[in-house]
């Protein structure tokens, strides 16, 4: 604790963390853009490719910061541009345009360092290129930095719009005015100077994991644009201060160190993103897994108390289960209210065995579908029907239904379940002075329409008033409403 307090005395820690943070800010805002585009290998190229620049700004000017500065963003550019030239107008691949003009460059530099490295007086140490001298930054790199992370920002806020929509839906931003291609060079004009920026931090060779790692554990935490800018900037700058410290701690090279930073907080959000994280989704399939399980056991009590007095026994035979999961599943079931369990009987409550018959119901429709409209045969029906039934919602199995013809038995001989009280419900049937809703599953978009045309929306509630040779009256409020026999044979409605 007493080398920290001392290290923290030093002038040089201040500025190399500012620089840091403003490297990993402005990294993390763009590298979003880079990684929403797949863009993350021109990063690389950039990075790289700036190299020649800071060899040419050395022998214009010598050690200067802005001849450093200018000199790798003309590069930069110029690499953008050759890159997406070559793919534009050459029979290349993508990825292979990336190498051939960034390993040139590359070169270029790196003859250019060693040239330069050789003459009187000079020094140039490669080493400081390639993986950052973040501790000897100056008070000129700190300006420097902080221009190009406002200029950066601003950017970014102003053309906002424009890099969403040609990020997202470029067809559309072509046809609403947006050149996507001059977004395009913008962006690469913007990463020219984020790699200048991050060269004494991190060094070319790190700067696209600053891009490309923050951004992407951003990605994992929000699905919206505007919030993954403000995650992947706060890890960026994050992960920069942390591995500064580290690396004064453990007296190593920082710029691996906020790279290995970067990464953890991706490896954290990989394992604990809300929506997407391995563990959530380990949970989540855990927990669907053991609702499958318990379903079946329900189902298992009902159709086995249709012939005899289900066991604990019975009920682990009929599922292939052991009877440890059978009891845990019945625990679970009877804190839910389907059942009442002890040691000697299961008995299904009401709500248990409607909950049961519509998971029947659901099977045997489905059997009926694989028969019907696959034309499949009746003995490899059975396990698909036993995987989906799990799946179909309740809308899902209504139209299911509706388009086999409301069917009254399945494949198998079987009575397939009915929805208690509504399902196959026409208006046709409604007896006089019956007040039911219409649905909101018609059998097809026509009859909706016509529905509608005559005032009865989904949910609408209704009474049948009086009925004719060719027309039933129904009564909405004061107003009544009369509907031809025809049509009235196929609204599905249902009782309250």
């Amino acid at each position: 604790m007493e080398a920290i307090i001392e290290i923290l005395q030093y002038d040089y820690l201040y500025r190399a963390a500012a620089a840091s943070v403003m490297v990993g800010i402005v990294c993390g805002i763009l590298g979003c853009f880079i990684v929403l585009r797949n863009m993350a290998l021109i990063g690389d190229a950039l990075s790289h490719a700036i190299l020649p620049g800071v060899v040419a700004g050395f022998i214009v000017a010598g050690h200067s910061v802005f001849a450093f500065f200018t000199g790798a963003v003309i590069a930069g550019f110029i690499s953008a541009v050759a890159i997406t030239w070559i793919q534009n107008n050459l029979k290349t691949k993508n990825d292979a345009a990336i190498g051939i003009v960034f390993s040139a460059m590359f070169a270029i530099g790196v003859i250019g360092i060693s040239w330069l490295s050789r003459q009187e007086g000079v020094h140039i140490d490669l080493k400081d290129f390639l993986f950052g001298n973040v501790l000897g930054i100056s008070i000129e790199d700190i300006i420097l930095n902080g221009i190009i992370t406002i200029f950066v920002v601003i950017a970014v806020m102003l053309f906002y719009k424009y890099l969403l929509m040609s990020t997202f839906q470029p067809k559309v931003a072509k046809s609403i005015g947006i050149s996507v291609s001059t977004m395009h060079y913008f962006l690469m004009l913007l990463l020219s100077l984020v790699v200048v920026s991050a060269l004494q931090s991190v060094g070319v060779i790190l700067v696209v994991a600053m891009l490309v790692v923050p951004a992407s554990t951003a990605n994992l935490l929000s699905q919206r644009l505007n919030n993954m800018l403000w995650i992947a900037a706060t890890v960026g700058a994050f992960s920069a201060i942390i591995g500064l410290l580290l690396s004064i701690v453990f007296d190593t090279t920082p710029g691996p160190v906020m790279t290995l930073v970067a990464t953890s907080f991706y490896i954290l959000a990989v394992l604990f993103a809300p929506q997407k994280g391995l563990f959530l989704v380990y949970l989540k399939k855990r927990q669907r897994q053991r609702l499958i399980l318990t379903e079946d056991v329900l189902k298992a009590i009902v159709q086995i108390g249709e012939k005899e007095i289900p066991t604990v026994s019975f009920v682990a035979k009929r599922t292939r289960l052991s009877e440890m999961k059978v009891k845990a599943a019945l625990k679970r079931l009877a804190s839910k209210g389907f059942i009442n369990f002890n040691a000697s009987e299961i008995k299904v409550l009401s709500k248990g065995s409607e909950y049961a018959y519509q998971m029947i119901r659901k099977h045997r429709l489905w059997e009926t579908y694989l028969v019907q409209r696959m034309g499949m045969k009746e003995d490899q029906i059975h396990n698909e029907a036993e995987r989906l039934e799990h799946l179909l919602t309740e809308d899902f199995t209504d139209e299911l239904e509706a388009s086999l013809g409301f069917p009254k038995m399945d494949p198998h001989g079987s009575v397939i379940p009915q929805k208690k009280g509504k399902l196959g419900l026409k208006l046709i049937n409604l007896s006089s002075e019956a007040e039911a809703i219409v649905t909101t599953q018609q059998l097809n978009d026509q009859i909706s329409l016509s529905l509608w045309e005559l005032g009865l929306t989904p949910n609408a509630k209704f009474k049948v008033s009086r009925s004719s040779d060719d027309q039933i009256f129904v009564q909405m409020g004061n107003k009544e409403i009369a509907i031809d026999k025809e049509v009235a044979q196929d609204v599905k409605v249902a009782l309250i």
